[in-house]
């Protein structure tokens, strides 16, 4: 699936309500796109903690948002349906996306990561 809008206008058509009742969290979810434009950026939104209880997303919205029809609808799985549209029927873990990265020792606090060198190289610090 592709922008959020699109989710929020499937979100209204299985919830019930208009596409913008849906629309904040769904921004929400894709709004690592900013930081990382292609589709590694949902490491960080589109897994089973961030959309669990207590998870970062029901923090940010709540356990459930009250839609313009009066029904209450569990962010959770507004969630569930955004991340399974974008994965093809499945809500990927944590674990399933850190274990495809290479650790690196800056990871464990050893060295720096590779924006420090290259930012620094662009920083200029005048008295």
């Amino acid at each position: 699936m592709a922008k959020p809008w699109v989710h929020a206008v499937s979100s209204a058509r299985r919830f019930g309500g208009d596409a913008e009742d849906y629309l904040e969290i769904h921004n929400h979810l894709d709004a690592t796109k900013s930081a990382f434009a292609d589709n590694r950026h949902r490491a960080i939104t589109h897994n089973a903690w961030y959309i669990g209880p207590g998870g970062p997303l029901e923090i940010a919205f709540g356990v459930t948002v009250t839609n313009s029809d009066g029904k209450r609808i569990s962010v959770r799985t507004i969630a569930e349906q955004h991340i399974m549209e974008d994965f093809g029927g499945f809500i990927p873990t944590l674990q399933d996306f850190l274990c495809e990265m290479e650790y690196k020792p800056w990871m464990n606090g050893q060295g720096e990561p590779p924006s420090r060198s290259k930012c620094m190289k662009r920083v200029t610090v005048s008295d």
